[in-house]
């Protein structure tokens, strides 16, 4: 165990997770950052641990490392906020912060747990207000795109997103759609 690792046991939950953030702010290292994020994505899965993230602004972390290059910090950051997008105060921030365009970005990548974590993720952020940016006909092209994965998982998931998400006509407005023109996402690497 790293001499650093040991110090952070010492802490309480807020100083630990502020710990987690200002290493993952200062390391050169992608690896150490690709750790951190991990742990911080972890720890977005306590409910108890919201209030925490929320003031060391990892939702902002998150959202912004959805534009990386590096897939792995990507599917890391769409975990955490897969996590955090069940709390109502969390999910209405998200959606403040045009989290959903970032989220749909993600549905391109070849990283399969990205994608799956990307479709989940855009099912929790769906409400009244969100739900016409969520099942808008490129989403929805794309859901049937992944309903006809070789991959199960993923083809389950899109196919619960498809009936529903959304309705009759949209899949129906998606279907006709598909049947003229190329789609350009392509499915995730298995």
């Amino acid at each position: 165990m790293s001499q650093n690792h040991k110090d952070l046991l010492g802490l309480g939950r807020l100083e630990y997770l502020q710990a987690l953030v200002t290493e993952f702010q200062v390391t050169e290292s992608s690896e150490a950052k690709e750790q951190v994020l991990a742990n911080l994505a972890n720890f977005a899965y306590d409910p108890k641990n919201y209030e925490y993230l929320r003031q060391l602004k990892v939702l902002d972390l998150f959202l912004d490392m959805l534009s990386e290059d590096n897939e792995t910090l990507v599917e890391f950051a769409l975990g955490g906020l897969c996590n955090l997008c069940l709390d109502k105060i969390n999910k209405d921030y998200i959606l403040e912060a045009d989290g959903v365009a970032a989220v749909v970005g993600s549905l391109s990548s070849s990283n399969e747990e990205t994608v799956m974590s990307a479709v989940t993720t855009l099912m929790y952020l769906t409400t009244p207000q969100s739900r016409q940016q969520i099942t808008a006909l490129p989403v929805v092209e794309c859901m049937l795109r992944f309903s006809l994965s070789a991959n199960r998982r993923l083809r389950n998931l899109a196919t619960i997103f498809l009936e529903d998400y959304c309705t009759p006509h949209q899949v129906e407005a998606a279907k006709a759609l598909t049947e003229h023109t190329a789609l350009g996402i392509p499915l995730p690497k298995d």
